[in-house]
């Protein structure tokens, strides 16, 4: 039996753009023991998925930890063909920890090397398929998540999920909370719920939603990830910030307005929908310029 390494790390975003490549990993060995290597936040996740016999929590051992580095290469050992999904220089050095096996990626003396000159400038989903293709892997379609559309609370009437925050160390990505207030109010006047959701760090976000709307919920840190894309999978429409709930939003078909500000570009990293027209992104320099008015609009 084949065995093969798949290797994400995270964050969230990246890895549910990474979800059509798995797919068509386990569509090319259907009958072989996969193993996806990845980090501690993603691991209940990714272990309800249907495309890996194993999850392998890389804890990203220091360099000068020879102990941790010990451990990750025996988690590394014996395996067939290695598809590196994150090609970063981090995961590329796990090449020679692994023992140099087939390789699909950026490291140095790969068999499968991606060296598209154009592949910084690509958007993540079709870096991954030129990735793959080079490596003998042509078919990369739109993945069945049904496994994942049934999770979470089932909340009554129809409901929006807003999505204020995103990493903490990059508050420009933030649209202010007050606006998501704001924002909460005018569905709430049309018969939309606001549902809040996001880490338990970002109650304090919600709390400034709830203040201006108190009809909004708040499920902040209350959902993990597989119920969290149950909720969107069924919600009327998502808002927010580019961060990886809306990524996860977004792959389960929800109408999706995603808000960017000049800290990231969405021709590189936006959310991908199932349909046309299902996510719409506004990206503005500074996200404390976009109105309420404008973003309303986009879920009009």
């Amino acid at each position: 039996m084949t065995r093969v390494l798949v290797i994400k790390l995270g964050a969230l975003g990246d890895l549910v753009l990474a979800f059509a490549p798995f797919a068509a990993i386990r569509a090319r060995y259907p009958d072989a023991d996969i193993t996806l290597l990845t980090t501690a936040p993603f691991a209940a996740l990714m272990e309800a998925a249907p495309w890996f016999d194993h999850v392998v929590v890389d804890s990203r051992p220091a360099w000068r930890d020879l102990r941790g580095l010990l451990r990750l290469r025996r988690q590394m050992a014996g395996f067939d063909a290695v598809y590196d999904l994150q090609t970063s220089g981090r995961s590329s050095r796990y090449f020679r920890l692994a023992g140099r096996p087939r390789w699909s990626g950026i490291a140095a003396g790969a068999c499968w090397p991606h060296d598209n000159p154009q592949r910084d400038f690509m958007h993540t989903r079709a870096r991954q398929r030129d990735q793959l293709r080079r490596a003998g892997i042509d078919q990369v379609p739109d993945p069945d998540l049904s496994w994942l559309a049934e999770g979470g609370p089932m909340l009554p009437g129809p409901y929006a999920l807003l999505v204020p925050g995103a990493a903490p160390h990059r508050p420009a990505k933030r649209w202010p909370a007050e606006r998501f207030g704001a924002l909460a109010r005018l569905l709430a006047a049309r018969g939309l719920t606001p549902v809040v959701v996001g880490t338990g760090g970002e109650s304090a976000l919600a709390a400034t939603i709830r203040t201006a709307c108190p009809e909004a919920v708040d499920l902040t840190g209350r959902t993990s990830l597989v119920e969290l894309a149950g909720l969107a999978a069924r919600a009327a429409l998502a808002v927010g910030n580019d961060t990886g709930p809306m990524h996860l939003a977004a792959a389960m078909g929800c109408p999706s307005t995603v808000l960017f500000s000049r800290d990231s570009d969405p021709a590189r990293t936006a959310p991908q929908g199932r349909t046309p027209g299902q996510v719409r992104v506004l990206r503005v320099d500074d996200l404390a310029l976009l109105s309420v008015d404008r973003v309303a609009a986009s879920v009009a």
